[in-house]
């Protein structure tokens, strides 16, 4: 809206401009009107001396007011023999000394519902055929001679040939180069023509973007109406900017419809942005649209000329457009800005369709402007507008929902907190329980039984005191294992092997047996822990008391080495030996725990004996689960 004030301040700066040196501005004119049985073809020469009518003066610009309902009178029936005028105007010419270049006219506008014929001095100098869309607003740029000149024109005739109901307009004429008033026509066609050509085209470009989206994206119907009143929006300016002739009467009504198509489209989107069924409006505009489309159709009318009709229809589409407006800032307020801005733009077109009427009716003169072409600016201007809104209201869209989400997060993730924590707990209770559990039974299984074998034995006289301190010393070094089980170990069965040989070493040394260390350094096992240690232990332990109580050795070796899927430890003396199948067949206790507690962890045992010595292997995986190979040594 400021460009445009801005624009209509610079015409109006264009339009008072002082006239220049060597030009000539003609201000008053004679006219005089002429009926004939039809259009006719414009003379080479005329005498105006010689025209049949007497001549009036008037001053430039000049415009008689049209009788709108007598104009649609008249072109609502065929037109009868006579009903055409010719209108001359004839403007004498003071004398001048223009400069010695071509000489150029410049009118803002010539207005006639036919053809313009231009003379000067008698001859004639130009014609054109008013019949295409464009007339009403394109100025008149000629040039009068090249400068060669045996004096300066005294006289330019204008005729104008029109339908007896309608009336004709002349702005005033500028005479001189076009270094001179050539601004004068290169600026309204800049502003009048070529800027809102580019205003349209922006619009229309918008239309196939909202298009493309809609199709593509397959979004709200905001897009779809947007492209359909692009489409709209482009039959409707073919009347400012089209330059190919039509069918005068077929034209007219593409135009005219294009303007109520253009309502119905804008109301469309009134109700899509303040969310206000307005059925009656809606029902209305349709009536309207189907009404004016079937009775304007010139197969229907069979009108002489169906410009001749459409000021008094554009009056009822300047009422339909200022009831859309009211009744869409109505439904608009408090709820959606986006519709009021629509629906004050509504109200700005209708007074920008107010002034074209009034000037196509002559009620303005013919220098001034005609503002529909502006509404492609304001329409986009407003386009913009809302997709600013809709952009930075779905930005602060996205911030709101990514503050909501950040606040949900941090209180999910205090949520999670709690319950890890007290998931930890639980399992704290529960380890701890379970790691009880473990040790009263070991102690139970182990400890206690052993103490209550000794117990029972005692009781009945059967056990020495070197008896008791064996199991004694045997009950203490089981104890030992359980508590040094809980120690942590990180993985390395090397620090197990030395708590254990710290543990018995003591003992072999009593029991004269010398102790081969030959242990290596072999892959960690990450899944050891209190449970798993504690069978490894208790395994080795076993195996280390049978040597010492059954085979007699007097040297006992402990060695490590690995493979590719597992840790091997073997035991192995100089004793007597043993068969190892008749011992398990016979129910032995010990051999017996030692498979127990190694399928338990996954791993296996293995025993080999010959009269020069016994060995046991102990195989351990490298990975947390059941013995993929077992190896034997």
């Amino acid at each position: 809206m400021l460009m445009l004030m801005l624009m209509l301040a610079v015409l109006t700066a264009c339009t008072e401009r002082t006239g220049e040196p060597d030009t000539l501005h003609v201000v008053t004119a004679e006219v005089q009107d002429v009926a004939g049985p039809g259009f006719t073809p414009a003379p080479v020469r005329v005498d105006s001396a010689h025209l049949p009518a007497a001549w009036h003066g008037i001053a430039l610009p000049y415009a008689r007011p049209s009788d709108v309902l007598k104009q649609a009178e008249v072109a609502a029936r065929a037109a009868p023999p006579g009903t055409v005028t010719t209108t001359w105007y004839r403007l004498t010419l003071p004398a001048f000394a223009p400069a010695p270049v071509a000489l150029m006219l410049y009118a803002a506008r010539i207005k006639a519902y036919g053809p313009i014929a231009v003379y000067v001095d008698g001859q004639l100098l130009h014609q054109r055929q008013l019949d295409g869309p464009n007339w009403y607003w394109t100025p008149l740029w000629l040039p009068i001679d090249a400068g060669q000149r045996a004096a300066p024109p005294r006289e330019i005739l204008f005729r104008l040939q029109h339908g007896r109901a309608s009336h004709t307009a002349l702005a005033s004429v500028w005479l001189g180069s076009t270094e001179q008033i050539g601004w004068r026509y290169h600026g309204r066609q800049w502003l009048q023509v070529y800027l809102p050509v580019m205003w349209i085209g922006a619009f229309i470009s918008a239309g196939l973007f909202s298009a493309v989206v809609w199709f593509r994206g397959g979004v709200g119907r905001s897009y779809g109406l947007f492209a359909l009143l692009a489409v709209a929006q482009f039959i409707r300016a073919l009347g400012f900017y089209c330059e190919t002739r039509l069918d005068n009467d077929w034209f007219a009504w593409l135009m005219l419809n294009s303007l109520f198509w253009i309502l119905s489209l804008v109301h469309a989107f009134q109700v899509l942005g303040h969310g206000q069924r307005q059925r009656w409006l809606s029902r209305s505009l349709l009536g309207i649209n189907l009404l004016v489309g079937v009775f304007s159709l010139p197969m229907v009318a069979n009108w002489a000329n169906s410009p001749l009709i459409t000021p008094l229809i554009y009056l009822l589409a300047i009422v339909a457009g200022t009831t859309m407006g009211v009744a869409g800032a109505w439904a608009s307020r408090g709820r959606s800005p986006e519709a009021m801005v629509m629906s004050i733009g509504v109200g700005l077109c209708v007074l920008y369709g107010v002034n074209d009427w009034a000037l196509q009716s002559n009620f303005l003169g013919p220098e001034d402007w005609y503002l529909g072409p502006y509404m492609n600016l304001q329409n986009f201007a407003t386009l913009c507008f809302l997709m600013y809104r809709r952009y930075i209201g779905a930005l602060i869209q996205v911030e709101q929902s990514n503050a909501q989400l950040a606040i949900r997060l941090r209180e999910r993730e205090a949520e999670l907190g709690e319950s890890h924590r007290r998931l930890r707990e639980v399992e704290h209770r529960q380890a701890v329980a379970e790691e009880r559990h473990r040790l009263m039974q070991d102690m139970h299984d182990g400890l206690g039984s052993s103490l209550h074998s000794a117990l029972r034995a005692i009781e009945r006289g059967q056990l020495g005191e070197i008896s008791v301190s064996n199991i004694l010393r045997d009950c203490i070094d089981d104890l030992h294992l359980t508590i040094d089980s809980l120690e942590p170990v990180e993985a390395d069965l090397l620090l197990l092997l030395a708590t254990l040989r710290y543990r018995l070493g003591g003992r072999l040394r009593t029991a004269g047996i010398e102790l081969h260390w030959a242990v290596v350094d072999v892959p960690p096992l990450k899944w050891i822990d209190p449970r798993s240690a504690l069978h490894i232990l208790r395994i080795l332990q076993e195996a280390l008391t049978n040597i010492v109580k059954h085979t007699e050795a007097s040297r006992i070796s402990v060695s490590t080495s690995s493979d590719a899927q597992g840790v091997l430890v073997t035991i192995a003396d100089n004793g007597g030996g043993f068969d190892p199948v008749a011992a398990l067949r016979g129910g032995g206790k010990g051999l017996l725990n030692q498979q127990r507690r190694a399928a338990a962890i996954g791993g296996t045992v293995s025993w080999e004996s010959t009269t020069a010595g016994s060995q046991m292997v102990l195989w351990l995986p490298l990975a947390p689960a059941a013995a993929l190979h077992p190896i034997t040594a």
